[in-house]
């Protein structure tokens, strides 16, 4: 079956850093745009980055863009998302996600704290 765990979140300051993994099984990784969804405490689940498959094609949310990369690793099955000079509004519970013939999929989540 499908699975996609993530790990990586914690506690940093404000302009710190973190790469989040996600490690996938259960599907043909390579074949398939992965990406990187976050939700903050009474928001809406947004977002973050896309990869593509075997073209590693990537997009951002403008939130993210020139602050976090979004790459994959096709022969570890894992996903990545690196993320600098973080700021006190990118705390959030970060997830990955796929779709598989119509149906998506969902880690657990890994959650991220920008706090001094």
């Amino acid at each position: 079956q499908v699975q996609l765990v993530e790990s990586g979140g914690g506690l940093v300051q404000p302009g710190g850093s973190l790469r989040l993994s996600c490690a996938a099984s259960g599907f043909t990784f390579s074949g398939y745009t992965m990406s990187w969804y976050r939700q903050a405490p009474g928001k809406e689940r947004e977002l973050v980055a896309t990869i593509t498959g075997y073209g590693g094609i990537t997009n951002y949310a403008d939130s993210g863009k020139g602050r976090f990369t979004i790459s994959r690793d096709n022969a570890k099955n894992t996903l990545y998302l690196q993320m600098n000079s973080l700021k006190p509004e990118d705390t959030a519970m970060y997830y990955c996600y796929t779709q598989i013939a119509g149906r998506g999929y969902w880690g657990q989540g890994t959650q991220v704290t920008i706090s001094s």
